[in-house]
């Protein structure tokens, strides 16, 4: 079982995402492609979640996208790095809370690399930092799976603009704030995306084949 690493150098139009994502699930529920890992940015996007509640939609004049994926609100801007994967769990662990808990290990263990200290949140799901006694969330997940294939993933802020949060009630959580990389002091994040392939395929496919294919 092989899995194929994609790495976007120009910003991928949201929808247009979603539909490669849509096909991979369906290709590879039929074991027709591998599985798939994917490092890309959006342009300026709103999205929200199965769970979204418009309460927490503090612009009403913002454009949102409905997603297919768990969480609230959300929002993606060039400098956030998304990883979006498929990966079929027919040949894993049918465990939804046993992939979360990989997710975000593989969360703390990139932002262990760059010396920062996170962690998780039982009652809020994401990856979290402790800024000025404050709690802040540095990378969100969402994920949905179909017929025990898993797809969507996380985001991770790395330079993106912050201000652009204001608009939203940010996972619907309002007591706690966001934060990035740049944020936290970090100005050298050129290698990014060979630290989040790198420990995400450690903690997936520890022994297993890796083929990495980059393109722009």
């Amino acid at each position: 079982m092989n899995i194929e690493v994609k790495n976007s150098i120009k910003p991928v139009d949201y929808m247009e995402s979603m539909k490669i994502l849509e096909q991979r699930v369906k290709d590879v529920s039929l074991g027709k492609e591998k599985e798939l890992l994917w490092i890309l940015e959006h342009n300026s996007v709103y999205t929200s979640g199965t769970s979204a509640n418009k309460k927490d939609l503090i612009d009403k004049n913002l454009h949102v996208i409905k997603a297919n994926r768990g969480g609230k609100y959300t929002h993606h801007s060039p400098g956030q790095k998304i990883i979006y994967f498929v990966l079929n769990l027919n040949n894993r662990k049918k465990d939804i809370r046993s992939l979360i808990n990989k997710i975000e290990t593989c969360i703390i263990q990139i932002l262990k690399e760059y010396n920062i200290e996170s962690y998780n949140d039982s009652k809020n799901i994401g990856i979290w930092v402790n800024k000025k006694k404050k709690s802040k969330k540095i990378a969100a997940i969402g994920i949905k799976v179909k017929k025990w294939i898993a797809y969507h993933g996380f985001s991770l802020n790395v330079c993106n603009d912050l201000s652009k949060y204001k608009g939203i009630v940010p996972c619907g959580i309002k007591d706690k704030g966001i934060t990035s990389l740049k944020e936290m002091g970090i100005n050298n994040y050129r290698d990014i995306e060979k630290v989040i392939i790198r420990n995400f395929l450690n903690i997936f496919f520890k022994s297993i084949l890796k083929i990495v294919r980059w393109f722009c």
